[in-house]
């Protein structure tokens, strides 16, 4: 029979995906066939499944640490926030609707069977299935229909390791404070938690442990420190790109405007892994930087919304600005659409607004449809002449002059476009960065030397390293209880 086990957060944004990531492959490691599982996410930093669905990055991210294929059943509910208080919902990897938040929450009960369902196929031929919930079980106003927390372990019958973050502090009072709140029901799921980013002597942290024990019974799994290796991991969630260290020294800047509702951010990791560049990600509020020499204009879940945000802030005249003096730009997706002279949405798919002008930088436009594109791709730079990979993930249709000039072929048909004098280009495909010889051929004409690292195995490495920072610090008993055989 299949084993399993969830980490569960007393708050977003504790290290879970991590953890989850660094179980697996420390199962994997051991021998064991082992897989993820998320019930719900909620993220518009998406990937295209091996059998060519949609699902949160981060399971896709858990599958590559348990060296398996990934799945759309890893991820059955995936949230994509498209308004402040609506979103779209993928299930099982397609596009079932959308709805609000209150709207959702009815509808919640309804997929539970899929959960139930994706939770049996990924189990079946298992030896261990790591699950990681989202938000809090401590948030009781939503336990009603939960399918992300306890409601799916109870019904799983899945243990469960709560997490907290140190810190963020009062991790006492979260622990504690979850299991004064919980029902008798959710308590009784809980096996033992775990302290997450610790920093200094673990020590001193002796009488915090006992206090917790003293108030809750339960044991403690490990106190995990700030794990280094995890900084080289791909980001889960947009509200990581505010905790980012900015301004290292570096031959080229690149700057990347943060969209409202960005998509696929980390896009730029790899670029942001070169010694010589340094990446900028400019919240809102900031102006782009008038020493950059590229600007990435990155993905987005509502490209009319975000251009008009993008105008708010002023980034379309820093970006006429940066294009004068002589600066360079690229659009991947939502980005690639907002550099054309018009885009259209006849249908109202992303709102009320029907037509909007693009920054027109590309003589291209872009209408919205139903259609959605998913897929892995092979793929070609036209621009450089390398070999590429990545996917896509879109609405819409792009055409216009200047898709005569491709920037990358995708499976042998051209997409995107470049301008006339070659310094800007948008595509539709995600991953662009990935490819070695493409980042070294884009730094080249920056007149610097990059791409000599292999970003693919860098990521592996850095999942290694994060489980045996792991195996170093949880409780082996509990940790070799887990991952017998």
């Amino acid at each position: 029979m299949t084993r399993s086990i969830m980490l569960q957060g007393t708050g977003s944004d504790v290290g879970k995906t991590v953890l989850v990531a660094g179980l697996c492959r420390l199962a994997s490691n051991r021998g064991l066939k082992v897989a993820p599982f998320k019930p719900q996410n909620m993220s518009n930093n998406a990937a295209v499944s091996d059998d060519g669905g949609e699902i949160g990055r981060a399971q896709w991210l858990q599958s590559l640490a348990a060296r398996v294929p990934s799945s759309v059943h890893m991820n059955p509910v995936l949230l994509k926030p498209q308004s402040e208080t609506g979103s779209q919902i993928i299930v099982q990897g397609q596009v079932a609707g959308a709805a609000r938040g209150r709207d959702y929450q009815a509808l919640k009960p309804k997929l539970m069977g899929a959960v139930m369902e994706s939770f049996e196929t990924i189990s079946a031929g298992t030896d261990l299935v790591v699950v990681e919930g989202a938000g809090s079980p401590a948030e009781i106003n939503l336990r009603a229909g939960d399918i992300a927390n306890m409601g799916f372990a109870v019904r799983a019958n899945v243990p469960v390791v709560l997490v907290g973050d140190i810190d963020r502090g009062g991790v006492i009072a979260s622990l504690v404070g979850t299991h004064a709140i919980l029902p008798d029901e959710d308590r009784r799921m809980i096996t033992g938690y775990l302290i997450n980013k610790f920093r200094g002597d673990v020590s001193l942290f002796d009488s915090g442990l006992a206090a917790i024990k003293d108030f809750t019974g339960w044991p403690c799994f490990g106190v995990v420190p700030w794990l280094k290796a995890a900084a080289r991991l791909p980001a889960e969630d947009s509200v990581a790109l505010e905790r980012l260290a900015r301004g290292k020294a570096a031959a080229l800047k690149v700057a990347v405007p943060v969209l409202a509702r960005i998509a696929n951010f980390d896009d730029l990791d790899p670029l942001a892994a070169e010694p010589e560049v340094d990446l900028v990600f400019v919240r809102p509020g900031e102006r782009l930087p008038a020493d950059a020499g590229l600007v990435v204009i990155p993905g987005s879940k509502a490209t009319i919304a975000d251009l008009a945000d993008f105008r708010a802030q002023g980034w379309d005249r820093d970006l006429d600005a940066h294009i004068r003096r002589g600066g360079h730009v690229i659009g991947i997706c939502g980005g690639y659409q907002m550099l054309g002279e018009r885009v259209s949405d006849p249908l109202g798919i992303e709102g009320t607004v029907r037509e909007v002008q693009g920054l027109g930088l590309l003589s291209v436009e872009t209408e919205m449809a139903p259609e959605k594109t998913v897929r892995n791709s092979s793929a070609w730079s036209a621009l450089y002449d390398v070999a590429l990979s990545g996917y896509e993930i879109h609405l819409g249709r792009t055409t216009g002059i200047d898709t005569q000039r491709p920037a990358v072929l995708i499976d042998g048909r051209p997409d995107g476009a470049v301008s006339a004098d070659g310094r800007i280009s948008g595509t539709y495909l995600h991953g662009l960065f990935t490819s070695d010889a493409y980042r070294a051929a884009l730094l080249r004409g920056f007149g610097i030397e990059g791409g000599g690292s292999n970003y693919r195995q860098s990521v592996d490495t850095a999942l290694d390293d994060v489980a045996s920072e792991l195996e170093a610090v949880l409780d082996p008993r509990w940790l070799d209880r887990l991952l017998s055989r």
